[in-house]
């Protein structure tokens, strides 16, 4: 597959990162020679400077023969401007990475008829993300397939989680009442993501991964070893564009929403376009006006201002305040491995979550869904079975599935089913995987 890359920022270099581990044949594009060198000093990928709105570089990298050209850049222009060109010169599809989420939803305007046949909003995917981490109270990850029948949930296990010591034979054997499987774990000591074996034990503050069916959700909240509770009232730090949107999906659900932006002008037109809102002006890195609005009686925190360490500061600030929820919005990528080592349950990066969405346009047609969590650097696959799949052709104990990857349910005529060594797939079965990036090319070939 050929895939050119405009843009070598932080969506770009994700982006090929990724599909370096495929052995695809990758060109990357960027003016800066900067990020160009640093790219080729991590990743196995072909690099040209120069403008990729130019038809004569398009042309010198044989866009006409690409199956995928991905536009994301900084500049919402420019990525149009990139796709279009791109596809009047032959390139299969092209994806322009936006940063106006109205294009998203405007019936008004055919954007393939421009040459853009998907476009990807970072700070739209930032607010969904945010109103599904707040839907799930203790944890702090959650993946919905099939339309939430089927969740990989995350959490971090507490002190008085039953599970400490066990391994995760054991815990299966002594927890059957609740469905679950445990697919991935990571150690506060270290930055590895450990696919766990029957033998592995649990240690306090892992971050653990589970796949559950919906409707035996509750009995996680036992082996995390905490309590449930819900989240109604939740402060928004930051009137951005991701702070707006995820402000607007939540009053929509009936949460109570506060809003701090530090801007007088921003403020006044957030409480117009958001009247159920409660917006405040003023500035969220001073602790007496966080204590003046009640942040000790917020059931959540999230900060999105445009300040990474504002983010991760202030939410620490509210944790320390009482509030059982924190999530911080971070542009360095950096971060992102290490929110429970700090304190915060959840970090979001726009440009990881873009990177992530763009992905599952690369991958064979058997991947249905596609979606990243948190912490880690794996994916959840989804995939159909088709007929004479490798996977159906004995049970599961027998498939030798890699170590860097588990079976994690199947969903087979709306029915969430669990996958214990026994279990058999069948053709037209929805099958969830997670995997490590390195080792998505080997899951896949399982499937053909």
């Amino acid at each position: 597959m050929r895939i050119i890359i405009a843009g070598a920022g932080d969506v770009g270099f994700h982006l090929a990162k990724l599909l370096s581990f495929d052995s695809q044949d990758i060109y990357l594009i960027d003016n800066n020679r900067e990020r160009l060198n640093y790219v080729n000093n991590h990743i196995d990928v072909i690099t040209s400077k120069g403008d990729a709105t130019s038809t004569k570089l398009l042309k010198q990298l044989d866009v006409d023969q690409a199956d995928l050209l991905l536009a994301v850049t900084e500049s919402q222009n420019t990525n149009f401007t990139i796709a279009a060109i791109g596809k009047k010169l032959g390139a299969k599809k092209t994806i322009a990475r936006i940063t106006n989420p109205e294009f998203l939803h405007n019936v008004d305007i055919d954007f393939s008829t421009l040459g853009i046949d998907f476009m990807i909003s970072p700070e739209a995917l930032a607010a969904e993300e945010i109103k599904s981490l707040l839907h799930q109270s203790v944890f702090n990850d959650s993946v919905e397939f099939e339309n939430g029948s089927l969740l990989i949930l995350g959490g971090t296990l507490s002190n008085h989680s039953p599970l400490i010591n066990l391994s995760v034979q054991e815990a299966k054997e002594k927890f059957s009442n609740t469905k679950f499987i445990t697919i991935a774990l990571r150690r506060e000591a270290g930055d590895e993501t450990i696919i766990p074996r029957g033998n592995t034990k649990f240690q306090a503050d892992d971050q653990v991964y589970f796949s559950v069916p919906k409707e035996h959700t509750e009995g996680l909240y036992k082996l995390l070893g905490k309590e449930k509770f819900g989240v109604k009232d939740v402060m928004i730090l930051g009137g951005s564009t991701i702070g707006q949107k995820a402000a607007d999906k939540l009053c929509k659900e009936n949460f109570n929403i506060k809003i701090i932006e530090i801007d007088k002008k921003r403020a006044f037109e957030i409480s117009e376009n958001i009247p159920d809102a409660l917006v405040i002006n003023g500035d969220g890195r001073d602790v007496e006006l966080l204590e003046e609005e009640n942040i000790s009686e917020m059931d959540a925190f999230v900060a999105v201002t445009g300040n990474s360490e504002t983010n991760i500061m202030s939410c620490l600030v509210a944790r320390s305040k009482g509030v059982k929820k924190t999530i911080a919005l971070v542009e360095n990528m950096d971060y992102i491995n290490i929110s429970q080592t700090i304190g915060i349950d959840t970090l979001i990066n726009k440009k990881f979550l873009a990177a992530s969405s763009i992905f599952k346009h690369v991958r064979k047609g058997d991947i249905v869904a596609i979606a990243n969590v948190h912490n880690v650097d794996a994916e959840v696959l989804e995939f159909e079975v088709k007929p004479n799949s490798a996977v159906t052709k004995k049970p599961i104990k027998d498939l030798r599935i890699t170590r860097n990857a588990v079976f994690s349910g199947v969903i087979r005529d709306g029915e969430v089913m669990m996958t214990f060594g026994n279990f058999q797939i069948l053709t037209g079965d929805k099958v969830i995987v997670f995997s490590l990036q390195d080792a998505i090319h080997e899951v896949e070939e399982m499937f053909n």
